[in-house]
């Protein structure tokens, strides 16, 4: 054991270089810090962690987890450092904890990597090269990008260079370079997959076995060459950061006299073994700027560590590598069984001979292949061929639950965090909200007090931008006491969180410093209402009375009818919400009422000379508007009644001008139709005139689009109506030729709108030949069943089986006499 000391300590501090997130790696740390037994161990990573190395041995600390620095004056700007249970810098933190070493980390500080990554920006906006050119732009992956991501230290394949080459006709210089040094050292063995390579040579070495220490001295051999051939890698912060490095190595062997340990990734190992004075290494971290940083625990998933999830953390596989490491004798046998079971919950018939014959299958192709065993490419081919009978389909599955994987670590309650992520750990403890990896449905009931907290919350974290929770289509009913939520935490949002902690300690009061924060920034009306639809679904009623002062002063100034018309719905929807909530909302129902005021006086001029474009834009308005109408019941009796008869005098009006395009007065006669404001007589009188021969075919047409198309149920309007099919058949036989192909895409797009079988009925009543004309059905002519006036002992005849479909609990004359007074 002295001797593996004095190895490390002679010749320098003992260098144990791997690949982040390796669990060959992994297995050969522990192994070698269990021989060499350093007196401290020094981890490549932010020293701002230092003092969270002792919630690694919390019993509540579950990897997957991540190290998060973030700017305290700007919590956007942030770093990951994201640790597996299979990762050796994670490997390397527990063996020190279970035997009393000191653990310390030893990369450049967060507080120059943030600065760092806002000097990229400010150089990028302002058309100058950043200083890591060559390094990802972006922020967030730039400060990690050498650490944890892609294996930047010995697999940065991920991250091509982005800098243009200035003189791309001559030869690259070396230091220019970013090379894939796994995918070097696989093209010189004869591999053509660097994974593979990876696989043979290191995972599938058992550790323990001969020299503990050999590994490494063979990887450092190989880098060295690398470098020696390539250079540096072309990134000037390698440079700084193994300058850093070098420095902390030093005044630890200063303070421990020897017996050092370093951690860190292969690519950087030449770089610590190589002289350097103390002065040049100080020269090169002179005049680095800095950010106030902040650090602490996050839990992280295995789907953000695969390269598939957006997130290059350098391994398509870390579900597989969690289990070669946690399963290091018999990985394959038990990793077939982990399927037949994942096969077997999702009801596909998968025996224990399956599982048999998928190993023995695997084997053969490893000893086909060359590998010493067998590796993920073999197992999966085997999996595919004896359990999925050859299927991709459920292949996928395996790939995504468990080649993959959706683990979500989890921090200890004693882990440094801001006072809103405290407050929502409590309501998500407090409501039975587990913050899941795994995408997962959620109903709620309004009407059950946990349910509306619980929709309560959702909705204040995505006015805060915490998207943790999105809305879905509620499929077991249309009310508004029901609502359906998909839920999955992704660990970008603990960011989120921090950066929402400036507008308040708790999740209420920051939801609330935010809606009036952006009411007072909102650009338009149509995103205040919006905004107060918000405040009403997260129960802001602090927040409600700043959001309607700027309603009512936007809506006073914004003479734009679209605007108004598009606020109308919004407004009614709030109302609708906050009487599921029991929320007040007067004041919110008079700026409703006062809108709809001015959009019935805006409405009819607004509507005059428009293009096809501007006129379709309009009908949807109208729509819309008669729509939110319909909805206002939360207003008395009177003013309600005054708001329908102001808007059907709208309409009559839209009927009536010639001004008007065609599309907007067919869809005005065909609202008050279905209102029963207008009798079928008048509305095939009106249809009448407007399909009379003096009337332009394209103007016809459009009138014909507003009155039955739009998704309306026009169609069936025109199956039980023949009067009005007559006329549009009559109209449509007597366009002139040259004129039908201009109203033919009009016509196409109205009619292919309905359904096939209401197609196909029309198509019928036209070969039959309906009545036309305008004036009524003969009698025994039309639809087969349907006669000129209403057969009451038929109707009657049915009222039983409806009222058995409705689930009616009235008596059966009562429900007679409701349902003959809606048929007739």
């Amino acid at each position: 054991m002295a001797s593996a000391v004095g190895r490390g300590a002679g010749a320098g501090p003992l260098l144990l270089g791997v690949r982040h997130h390796g669990p060959g790696s992994a297995r050969a740390v522990r192994a070698a810090l269990e021989e060499a037994r350093p007196r401290v161990v020094l981890i490549e990573g932010p020293p701002e962690a230092d003092a969270l190395v002792p919630l690694a041995a919390d019993e509540e600390m579950r990897p997957p987890v991540a190290l998060l620095a973030h700017a305290v004056d700007e919590p956007g700007r942030s770093a990951f450092w994201p640790l597996a249970e299979f990762s050796p810098e994670w490997v390397a933190v527990r063996w020190a904890l279970e035997h009393d070493v000191p653990a310390r980390f030893i990369d450049l500080p967060a507080t120059h990597t943030l600065a760092w990554g806002r000097q990229q920006d400010e150089a990028g906006v302002a058309g100058e090269r950043p200083l890591d050119a060559d390094a990802d732009a972006d922020a967030d992956a730039d400060a990690d990008t050498a650490d944890t991501a892609a294996d930047a230290d010995t697999a940065d394949a991920a991250k091509a260079d982005t800098a243009p080459d200035p003189t791309p006709d001559s030869a690259p210089d070396p230091d220019d370079v970013r090379i894939d040094p796994l995918g070097v050292l696989a093209q010189t063995a004869g591999y053509d997959d660097p994974e593979r390579w990876w696989e043979d040579v290191v995972e599938h070495r058992g550790a323990g076995k001969g020299d503990a220490l050999a590994p490494f001295t063979v990887l450092e051999e190989a880098m060295a060459a690398l470098r020696e051939a390539y250079g540096s890698g072309g990134h000037h912060r390698d440079l700084v950061r193994e300058a850093y490095m070098r420095l902390q190595v030093r005044a630890a062997q200063r303070e421990f006299e020897g017996g050092v340990a370093v951690v860190c990734g292969a690519w950087h190992v030449p770089a610590l073994r190589q002289k350097t004075t103390v002065a040049a290494d100080r020269a090169l971290l002179k005049g680095l700027a800095k950010v106030k940083t902040d650090m602490t625990w996050v839990p992280w998933t295995h789907r953000r560590l695969s390269r598939t999830s957006g997130y290059g953390a350098g391994i398509e596989s870390p579900g597989w590598y969690g289990h070669l490491f946690s399963a290091p004798d018999r990985p394959v046998e038990r990793w077939m069984t982990k399927v037949a079971g994942l096969l077997r919950e999702e009801d596909r018939i998968v025996s224990s001979a399956h599982v048999i014959e998928a190993v023995r299958l695997a084997e053969t192709l490893a000893a086909m292949r060359g590998r010493p065993l067998p590796g993920l490419s073999e197992t999966t081919d085997a999996v595919r061929a004896v359990m999925c009978e050859g299927s991709d389909i459920p292949l996928a599955l395996v790939r995504d639950r468990l080649v993959v994987g959706d683990v979500l670590g989890e921090v200890p309650s004693a882990a440094p965090a801001v006072p809103l992520q405290r407050d929502l750990a409590r309501l998500q403890r407090r409501l039975r909200l587990k913050a899941e990896a795994l995408e997962r449905e959620l109903e709620l009931d309004l009407r059950k007090e946990t349910d509306a907290a619980r929709s309560g919350l959702l909705h204040r974290l995505r006015l805060l931008g915490i998207a943790w929770g999105e809305p879905a289509a509620s499929w077991g009913s249309t009310g508004t006491f029901r609502e359906t939520w998909r839920l999955r935490w992704e660990p970008e949002l603990s960011v989120r969180v921090a950066e929402a902690g400036v507008w308040g300690t708790t999740v209420l009061s920051a939801a609330t410093a935010k809606a009036e924060a952006d009411a007072v920034a909102a650009q338009g009306l149509a995103d205040v209402t919006a905004l107060a639809e918000r405040c009403l679904l997260a129960e802001l009623p602090e927040a409600l009375p700043t959001v309607m002062r700027v309603l009512a002063d936007r809506a006073a100034l914004d003479a734009d009818v679209g605007h108004l018309a598009q606020a109308l719905p919004a407004l009614v929807r709030s109302l609708r919400y906050g009487d599921v909530r029991g929320t007040d909302t007067g004041a919110l129902g008079e700026v409703a009422a006062g809108l709809a005021e001015r959009v019935f006086v805006g409405l009819p001029p607004a509507c005059a000379a428009l293009d096809a474009d501007a006129a379709e834009e309009m009908r949807r308005h109208v729509d819309a508007v008669h729509g939110a109408v319909g909805l206002l019941g939360d207003a008395p009796a009177a003013a309600q009644s005054r708001l329908r008869t102001r808007w059907q005098s709208v309409l009559r009006a839209l009927c009536a001008r010639e001004t008007v395009p065609g599309v907007i007065r067919g869809r005005a006669v065909r609202l008050l139709l279905d209102d029963g404001e207008l009798a079928q007589a008048e509305a095939a009188r009106l249809m009448g005139l407007v399909l009379s021969p003096g009337t332009p075919p394209a103007d016809a047409a459009a009138w014909i689009e507003g009155f039955v198309g739009g998704g309306s149920g026009g169609g069936m309007l025109l199956v039980h109506d023949e009067r009005l099919l007559g006329l549009v058949d009559t109209w449509l036989t007597g366009v002139p030729a040259e004129a039908f192909t201009d109203v033919l895409p009009l016509l196409r797009r109205t009619f292919s709108a309905y359904e096939p079988g209401v197609r196909r009925t029309l198509g019928e009543l036209v070969r039959r030949g309906p009545a036309a004309g305008g004036g009524a059905a003969p009698a025994g002519s039309g639809i087969p069943g349907f006669a000129a006036d209403l057969d009451q002992e038929r109707a009657d005849a049915v009222l039983p089986v409806v009222r058995l479909l409705l689930g009616l609990d009235e008596v059966a004359g009562t429900a007679g006499e409701d349902l003959a007074g809606v048929t007739g």
